[in-house]
Parts: C-alpha cells; sequence; structure tokens
C-alpha cells in the first residue's frame, strides 16, 4: 500500500441486522424456486419421453437426500411466500415499526417450518 489512508471497514465487523438476514434469505428462496422450478420442469419432461426415463427419475426420487432437497424447496416456497407478502405490507407503509419488523420476521420462520411440516405429514 502505497498511501498511509485507512481502509474502509469490511463487512467481517458488521454487526448482522435480522432486518438484513431475512432479506437475503428472501433472495437465496427466490434463486432456489428457480432452480427448482427447472428440475421440475425436467421432472415432467421425463415424464413425457416414456417409462424408461419415468424409472431413471423414480430411483433417483428414491433416495434420502433427494427428499431432504424436496422438502427444503417447499421451505423456501413457504418462506418465500410469507415474506413476500410482508414485503408487501412494507410497500403500503404498514407494520414499520420495529418490534412488528422482528415479530413478523419470526413468524414468516414459524410459518414457513409449520407450513413445510403440515405439506409432508399432512398432505
Amino acid at each position: 500500500m502505497e498511501f498511509k489512508r485507512p481502509l474502509s471497514p469490511h463487512l467481517s465487523i458488521h454487526k448482522y441486522v435480522l432486518t438484513a438476514v431475512f432479506s437475503i434469505f428472501h433472495r437465496f428462496t427466490g434463486i432456489a424456486l428457480s432452480l427448482g422450478a427447472v428440475l421440475l420442469t425436467i421432472w415432467i419432461a421425463l415424464i413425457a419421453l416414456g417409462e424408461n426415463y419415468f424409472l431413471i427419475f423414480k430411483t433417483i426420487s428414491s433416495y434420502f437426500a433427494f427428499k431432504i432437497l424436496l422438502f427444503l424447496w417447499t421451505l423456501a416456497i413457504f418462506y418465500h411466500l410469507f415474506n413476500g407478502i410482508r414485503y408487501l405490507f412494507w410497500s403500503y407503509g404498514k407494520m414499520m415499526e420495529l418490534s412488528i419488523v422482528y415479530k413478523s420476521g419470526y413468524a414468516v420462520v414459524f410459518l414457513s417450518i409449520l407450513s413445510s411440516i403440515f405439506v409432508w405429514t399432512l398432505l
């Protein structure tokens, strides 16, 4: 370093803010849903191609790791849905008080987990 000027603060020294974490997860779940939609399209194409291709998919889908990924995709669907509804309220200037923001963030996580478990156990 030629100049003796201080460096700007790096992200690692900043405190994680819960609203930022929820926002980042909202973006990650959006990406995961896009990738899941591509895989869903491939699954439909395999069904359309015939029995041999469907048997390949059936073999892959019987693995436990596949079921975990599918559960995580279900969790991402519900998280993205409930957090998107929360963002819609914010767009209208509702529920913007800091205490309500934190409570609604925890509610989004709780409802996402509860909905995913509901889908996987009861349906």
